[in-house]
């Protein structure tokens, strides 16, 4: 892509998000679920550092995102905004945010952000377990299934999910759930992959499920899920095509 062929990196306002937001909420009740215990991961992927101000400023307090250096850069945006402290732990009763890494993570990229990320949901190899509890010792997971089935998506085998929770545990970490993303396609055909990680969940006494997304999220909330990743349903169309 050109300069000239650059799409601006337009912000919404706050009050557009805080209406998106009032949107998404009563979707969630309209599926069956209570806003107060399904969680709206804002994600912010592509955005422009400033969009984590307006996000926290519409009320939001969990926000996601994909790449290493673009979490870093937000929460620079953040602190020279307003002096806020790092936004790791859980983010309960101080106001503060709670970062979430959802994308595939190198493990040479977990140092740079082992500081930040309050909830790391993109856990799928052993590898990456090991770098996490060295570099963010006793930090709250997701173990990510592939949902889609295919090699080129993140996520381990349905098989691996139990081994990979026990290795976890055994480094330390708290694994707090799970975490899918569906394959591309119409909404309903998501069901039966969200039903079956909600399944394995209850089975290995998991709390969290981390499923649904824009396109989705009302069926994954019908599904059980407590935890769902919206982007473009909050912020838009997202205006850069050029993330790495």
């Amino acid at each position: 892509m050109s300069p000239s062929d650059e799409v601006p990196e337009a912000v919404p306002s706050v009050a557009q998000v805080e209406a998106n937001l009032s949107a998404v909420h009563a979707k969630i009740r309209e599926a069956g679920g209570d806003p107060s215990t399904v969680r709206v991961v804002a994600v912010t992927k592509g955005f422009a550092p400033s969009l984590a101000s307006v996000a926290r400023a519409a009320g939001l307090r969990d926000l996601g995102e994909n790449y290493a250096q673009e979490l870093v850069a937000k929460v620079d945006a953040l602190r020279d905004h307003d002096g806020s402290p790092a936004f790791g732990g859980d983010g309960d009763g101080d106001g503060g945010l709670v970062w979430h890494f959802l994308g595939r993570l190198q493990t040479n990229k977990v140092r740079a952000i082992a500081d930040l990320v309050g909830l790391w949901q993109s856990v799928d190899r052993a590898a990456l377990i090991q770098q996490i509890a060295r570099r963010a010792p006793r930090a709250a997971i997701l173990v990510q299934i592939n949902l889609a089935g295919e090699s080129q998506k993140g996520g381990c085998a349905f098989a691996d999910v139990a081994p990979l929770v026990g290795q976890a545990r055994d480094a330390g970490l708290d694994v707090r759930g799970l975490m899918g993303v569906a394959p591309a396609g119409r909404p309903d055909e998501a069901r039966p992959g969200f039903r079956r990680l909600v399944s394995l969940a209850d089975e290995l006494g998991l709390v969290e499920r981390s499923i649904g997304m824009s396109n989705d999220y009302t069926v994954a909330v019908e599904e059980g899920s407590t935890m769902v990743r919206i982007g473009r349903g909050l912020f838009g169309p997202r205006p850069r095509t050029d993330t790495p």
